[in-house]
């Protein structure tokens, strides 16, 4: 029978769960209410502070859980765990509204990621060929497929990771009593 006491891992996975669900249920809500949301810096933005606050959560949770000490390695790994688990939970519900429920929204928000792109690039008197050349490029590039997201998935687990080393080093505190 296992320990009812959870471990800092159990705790970082908990964690990691909870913030899949918060970005799962998200991204359903804007499938749902509003599309054009899918494309907005400022949501983009939120999503990324609420993946960095429930990481650094997680990671003062497995500290109370080892009395308040740990050491470099389990706080980096706490935050991790919490972040990585949370967004691969996101990215499979990105992968299956974007390639098996509405692959026709994917194709939309392609095209309106190269207008604001267009609109953008015009707003700052970018000289039109190199207009034209992005845009090019950017329409040879289906940002919602399945290798795409999943390229976005280990992206953003490597911008965790290395917030997750300044995280382990905040949150590292050794036991002035331990014996070495």
């Amino acid at each position: 029978m296992k320990d009812s006491n959870p471990t800092p891992k159990d705790s970082s996975i908990q964690y990691g769960l909870i913030l899949g669900g918060i970005l799962a249920t998200s991204t359903t809500l804007i499938y749902a209410l509003n599309q054009e949301l899918f494309l907005s810096v400022w949501i983009g933005i939120f999503t990324i502070l609420v993946v960095i606050g429930t990481g650094i959560f997680a990671t003062a949770k497995a500290k109370d859980l080892l009395g308040g000490f740990m050491s470099f390695k389990e706080a980096f790994t706490a935050y991790f765990i919490a972040t990585a688990v949370g967004l691969a939970i996101s990215t499979m519900v990105g992968i299956l509204i974007f390639t098996v429920i509405d692959t026709e929204l994917a194709s939309y928000l392609n095209e309106q990621s190269v207008e604001m792109t267009r609109e953008f690039m015009e707003r700052f008197n970018t000289p039109q060929e190199v207009i034209d050349e992005t845009l090019s490029e950017l329409e040879q590039v289906d940002n919602f497929s399945m290798i795409n997201q999943a390229k976005s998935y280990a992206s953003g687990v490597v911008v965790q990771a290395v917030i997750g080393l300044l995280v382990g080093l905040i949150f590292k505190k050794s036991d002035p009593n331990a014996v070495d």
